[in-house]
């Protein structure tokens, strides 16, 4: 496997004697992905018409119709007369901001300072985060951005629950303690090349989502960040990525303590058959450099092959790799409402794939949804209703290195399997006033008796609880209700740099224990990474 570290090397040395290249094309902004920030471009995004790429994240603005939405978002109150020059660098500019003939450049601290309560479980809870970024442009074709944080933190007992089983402080890093008090590093980093308006050409370690809902039964944000290369085509209706990635998995450390990584590699095409229809196209292929002697694999060209569904979806015992099939598609109802959905096929057997049976080996997972905006004729009101469930032992493998998942978390839903979920989303924005809400209710079965049950991705699934009779959400069946609402008042926009109330309800029941939290909390936090904290652990308290 030294050949992928030849290619991705290569690549990038070849990406830098090329960037000073010049066109005529405006400078792109990228837009890291942030569920809330992104809802403030629903209108345009899902209007009928226009026929934007919408299930493809992170965007270019440049790329889309909301160029001008988003310029005005970077830029509110930035053309005040009455605002002398600290006003504006404390609450429109970058702290530091240098423009030059052809280029670009930026920096800026990043702040995450936040002090609440769980009441349920009378704690003191506080985060502290300090992060940096800069970025900026060279010519017209090339942008960076890099970021960094440290972060300490007193979480509730249901997050603490989660990082103690996994070692993972939740969409980020490896808790450094491994206490109550997790600390951890951060860092993210993106150079793009835009070679041509068909072609762009992306290096970094970042996240990627795929999907128009909150959750992605494909490829999420979920994980910690992980190094990737990244080719992205456009054609007309046509939108083309192939990525590759570099990941690791710290659960597989093999008996002779060599660390064992991993590599992804991911196509998908994006189609829009009309201003209100479109589908999209997704497989994924996931694999290990080294087997547990540390003895490197033979070089294969499907590893490098950037077509798609040039692999075939059975996992048979003798194919070293794990693979996953996908479908997206939407429909704009209206320019107030959007239906979409994903399907995920992990393994196919067709007589059982085709019966009820309940066999271990029949796996996959979906998701319907609906989206819309200016609920109830309020401009910038959008809401969004979504079902998932996933059959249990979806997205494991027969070993744990191969399962679907980076740095211990999964790479799709943060359930893992075995589950059902429905979920609800509002976000308004007013002004400089951002408010948002969740309702989330979900089922899902931990592994009971000993016995893998289906939700636990890092299980291998050839041990199952039962061969037949295999049904979502068996095992220890838990239901969790999670109500989420926040208000923020948003004091720079070029960093998302803001103070902002939140509070957290959750309940997590089952036969075997009874958790509640109820968490206030406030602060002042920067960035735009999505942090989700409705999620659940892998395995029972």
């Amino acid at each position: 496997m030294k050949n992928f570290y030849v290619i991705k090397y290569s690549i990038m040395i070849t990406m830098a004697c090329i960037f000073m290249a010049n066109d005529a094309r405006a400078q792109d902004n990228y837009m890291p992905y942030s569920f809330d920030f992104y809802q403030k471009f629903n209108a345009d995004l899902y209007s009928t018409s226009t026929s934007e790429h919408t299930a493809l994240k992170p965007f270019f603005s440049i790329d889309s119709v909301f160029k001008s939405r988003y310029d005005s978002l970077m830029n509110y109150g930035a053309d005040h007369k009455d605002h002398d020059l600290g006003y504006k660098k404390l609450f429109n500019e970058h702290l530091i901001d240098v423009k030059s003939l052809g280029s670009t450049f930026y920096a800026d601290l990043l702040p995450d300072f936040e002090i609440g309560k769980d009441f349920s479980g009378s704690k003191n809870t506080n985060m502290t985060s300090l992060g940096f970024q800069l970025g900026g442009s060279i010519g017209a074709r090339f942008f960076y951005n890099f970021s960094g944080y440290a972060g300490e933190a007193v979480y509730p007992e249901y997050l603490n629950t989660y990082i103690n089983q996994v070692g993972i402080v939740p969409g980020q890093a490896y808790d450094r303690t491994l206490g109550q008090n997790p600390e951890w590093y951060y860092f993210t980093g993106v150079a793009s090349y835009t070679a041509s308006k068909f072609l762009n050409i992306e290096l970094g370690r970042d996240k990627t989502f795929i999907g128009d809902g909150y959750r992605s039964e494909l490829l999420s944000d979920n994980a910690s960040p992980y190094f990737f290369f990244r080719l992205t085509g456009t054609l007309g209706s046509i939108r083309y990525m192939a990525m590759w990635t570099d990941m690791n998995d710290p659960s597989t450390t093999s008996q002779y303590g060599i660390n064992r990584n991993k590599f992804g590699v991911f196509h998908y095409l994006d189609w829009n058959v009309s201003k209100r229809l479109s589908f999209g196209f997704f497989d994924s292929l996931i694999g290990f450099y080294t087997d547990d002697n540390g003895v490197a694999r033979p070089f294969d060209f499907n590893y490098i092959n950037p077509i798609i569904f040039t692999k075939p979806i059975n996992n048979s015992s003798n194919d070293p790799d794990k693979s996953l099939l996908g479908l997206t598609g939407k429909y704009k109802i209206s320019d107030g409402l959007t239906a979409y959905g994903q399907f995920a096929l992990d393994e196919f057997h067709s007589t059982d794939f085709f019966s009820d049976d309940g066999a271990y080996d029949n796996k996959y997972a979906w998701q319907l949804g609906f989206r819309g905006t200016h609920l109830f004729g309020v401009t910038n009101l959008n809401f969004l209703a979504e079902y998932n469930t996933a059959k249990p032992y979806t997205y494991s493998a027969r070993s744990a290195i191969e399962n679907y998942s980076n740095n211990g978390e999964p790479l799709a839903q943060p359930w893992g399997a075995n589950f059902r979920e429905l979920v609800g989303r509002f976000n308004y924005s007013y002004e400089r006033f951002d408010f948002s809400a969740e309702t989330d209710f979900g089922r899902y079965g931990y592994d009971l008796n000993g016995l893998n049950e289906g939700k636990d991705i890092f299980e291998l699934y050839t041990d199952p609880a039962q061969t037949y009779g295999n049904y979502t959400s068996q095992g220890l069946t838990t239901n969790m209700v999670y109500l989420q609402g926040k208000v923020a008042y948003i004091l720079n926009p070029k960093y998302n740099l803001r103070l902002e109330l939140g509070f957290i309800y959750r309940t997590e029941q089952n036969s075997a224990f009874d958790d509640h939290t109820n968490w206030l909390t406030i602060g002042l936090t920067s960035s735009f990474r999505d942090i989700y904290y409705d999620i659940a652990s892998f395995k029972p308290h």
